[in-house]
């Protein structure tokens, strides 16, 4: 798309002179100082931001990937208000609910109709921003953005820390609602142009684009369903294997195989934390570290216990078999360790040893090692890590 766009800038400069500045306002009326050098300061920056979006008429954001953000920032100070997102539009005022108001038929992908394109894409965003609940979203952003121009706000680092998080988070959601519908209307924009000026080759490639932008969309939409406390936090995944011997310890290996492929394919990282193998095959139990965005979120439904009936490969007489694993995913978060105090009374340490039949120190040897934590319960063991003194 970049090389065509720059393509046609060369051909046609008096063609794309037609496509109008795309509008931008910035919240400097919502500012108020006594310092005439600031509001000076303030004005130069504003004739400089509308001379700059004059002459790139509405390009700059086709060319750089990226649509205008709805901020802007200058001398080191970001400016974020409910005034400045503005809701893009295309040349002739036609805006995503526009779209959605015509209801243009959604037909299959394979249909080469831009309309049909447009107004699933239209409906897709609309959806996203009722799942991300948009104006709620937007008034905490406001919020945010307030409290992170504090002078005094990095006296608290782990308050500051979980400020600049959230703001992060909920800024990088609405960029991205923000960018697909710029992309939209600009796609709109130009296959408009495109049959004005007789250019099947420009249309073909913003069709395209369309088609791109639906289908990634689609992603977008699951996303946006990840709005839960903890749903943007890495993870540990659990598994151990239930009841069936053997036939248990394989499938549970093969289940964390399967979460170690998962993981890999979107792109998170994996670690293995602990792995205690099986007699013959498969895994008693094993845990591994997710990380990445929403790794949580996607993982956390796959808690529970998840049961396989198959013919066993390690029965001779080829009988079928019910095996069980158990799955726990545990969110991993980031300022825990500052915000969770554990008061050593409220630990109970059991020391234990292996069984089996004696000689080489075993069962003559405290081995393993227990901790619950009695207020809540949990409980915390490990044997298969060297223990130096207790």
């Amino acid at each position: 798309m970049s090389f065509l766009l720059l393509k046609t800038l060369g051909k046609r400069s008096k063609q794309l002179s037609r496509i109008p500045t795309r509008k931008f306002s910035c919240p400097f009326s919502s500012l108020s100082s006594n310092n005439s050098s600031s509001n000076n300061s303030f004005s130069i920056f504003n004739s400089w931001y509308n001379s700059f979006n004059r002459r790139n008429k509405g390009f700059s954001s086709i060319l750089k990937g990226s649509p205008k953000p709805p901020f802007v920032s200058t001398w080191g100070v970001r400016f974020l208000s409910s005034e400045a997102v503005v809701e893009p539009t295309t040349t002739d005022g036609l805006t995503v609910e526009g779209i959605i108001a015509k209801n243009w038929n959604i037909i299959d992908e394979s249909e080469n109709d831009w309309k049909s394109h447009a107004s699933s894409i239209a409906q897709s965003i609309h959806l996203i921003k009722k799942r991300l609940k948009w104006k709620r979203l937007m008034d905490r952003l406001e919020v945010l953005s307030a409290q992170t121009n504090k002078a005094d706000l990095w006296d608290d680092p782990v308050h500051a820390g979980k400020i600049s998080r959230e703001h992060g988070s909920l800024m990088k959601k609405m960029e991205d609602v923000m960018a697909i519908e710029q992309e939209l209307v600009e796609h709109i924009d130009m296959i408009k142009l495109a049959r004005e000026e007789n250019d099947p080759e420009l249309e073909s490639e913003s069709v395209k684009a369309l088609l791109r932008i639906r289908r990634n969309v689609k992603e977008k939409e699951l996303e946006a369903l990840l709005s839960g406390e903890h749903d943007y936090c890495s993870c540990f995944i659990e598994v151990q294997a239930g009841a069936g011997g053997t036939e248990s310890m394989d499938w549970a290996s093969m289940v964390m195989q399967m979460y170690k492929l998962w993981a890999q394919r979107k792109g998170y990282g994996v670690s293995v934390v602990d792995e205690m193998p099986g007699e013959i095959a498969g895994i008693k139990r094993a845990t591994i570290k997710v990380d990445g965005e929403n790794a949580f979120g996607y993982a956390k439904s796959e808690v529970g216990v998840h049961r396989l009936v198959r013919i066993s490969p390690f029965d001779s007489a080829k009988r079928r078999h019910t095996s069980f694993a158990a799955v726990a995913v545990i969110p991993i978060l980031g300022d825990g360790s500052t915000r969770v105090q554990i008061n050593e009374s409220d630990l109970r340490i059991d020391r234990f040893r292996s069984g089996g039949a004696g000689g080489q120190s075993v069962n003559k040897t405290e081995s393993a090692v227990r901790i619950t934590h009695i207020p809540t319960g949990i409980t915390a063991s490990c044997q298969n890590e060297s223990l130096i003194a207790w």
